[in-house]
């Protein structure tokens, strides 16, 4: 894959797309116009040049979004589709053959599965694991003991959302800790993303342990995401996108930052 910007080398593992036009879920947000070239140029700028893009809770699983913005990039990004456990191969192949290398169960957002996410993902695990596809989880913290037996049973990869969940108010001593660090050493990874959702406010100090004890757990399986476009915020007040690199920056220093932007996605995106 080449990037947008052939000097941005790095992956921001987590942005969204929207089109103003398509239907949206209700009971949750109503997002504004926010197309693929807008994250491109600005992630770009910061050192990423290919992007992940993540199906939002709002468009279920309709991924039509997602997909056009995949194809109109030609092979330069990723994507993450939301899906029912009936699709059929044909779409799973449609989307694969367009960027698509995941599975995201949601049950955070009020819009978010509304099923039993571990008997859909059993009868989606085969047709999941022949395309090399992996699992993304936006949990709670509490959550994550549930995971570790269902990632040894399917033997599919796991992706931990926006720090797995583990924020300002999680404990050191936590048995949330114990069940990441069970799905670390599984193989599961973790995107450091997400501050704002974490019980913490820019420039995101009291989550600096937690950034670091997560990027140890999970090495070189650990990822970061700017979560744009933010939409916790009102379009007009987005969080600058440095901003959600430097907590990263800072706890990890130049090198391992750039280890973590430059070096880790490629293996799990391929």
């Amino acid at each position: 894959m080449q990037p947008a910007d052939p000097r941005a080398a790095g992956w921001d593992c987590h942005v969204h797309v929207f089109d103003q036009a398509a239907p949206v879920k209700p009971g949750h947000y109503r997002p504004v116009h926010q197309p693929l070239q807008a994250i491109e140029t600005l992630a770009a700028e910061h050192g990423a040049g290919h992007l992940v893009l993540v199906q939002p809770s709002v468009y279920g699983a309709d991924n039509s979004v997602m997909l056009n913005a995949l194809q109109a990039a030609a092979g330069r990004h990723r994507g993450v589709a939301v899906v029912d456990a009936d699709v059929s191969d044909a779409e799973l192949d449609r989307l694969h053959a367009a960027g698509v290398r995941g599975v995201r169960f949601n049950r955070v957002s009020p819009a978010g599965h509304a099923g039993d996410p571990a008997a859909d993902l059993r009868r989606l695990a085969p047709r999941l694991r022949e395309r090399g596809w992996h699992v993304q989880w936006y949990v709670a913290a509490d959550a994550l003991a549930g995971l570790v037996p269902l990632q040894a049973e399917t033997g599919l990869p796991f992706v931990l959302d926006h720090l797995a969940g583990l924020g300002a108010g999680v404990a050191h001593d936590a048995p949330a800790w114990v069940a990441a660090a069970a799905l670390a050493a599984g193989g599961a990874w973790i995107k450091l993303s997400g501050w704002y959702r974490l019980g913490d406010k820019a420039p995101y100090d009291a989550l600096g342990p937690a950034v670091r004890r997560a990027a140890d757990l999970f090495g070189a399986h650990a990822l970061w995401g700017s979560d744009w476009p933010h939409t916790s915020f009102p379009a007009d007040r987005l969080p600058p996108y440095a901003s959600t690199q430097a907590p990263v920056q800072r706890v990890l220093g130049a090198q391992r930052w750039r280890a973590v932007l430059d070096g880790h996605a490629p293996a799990l995106y391929r």
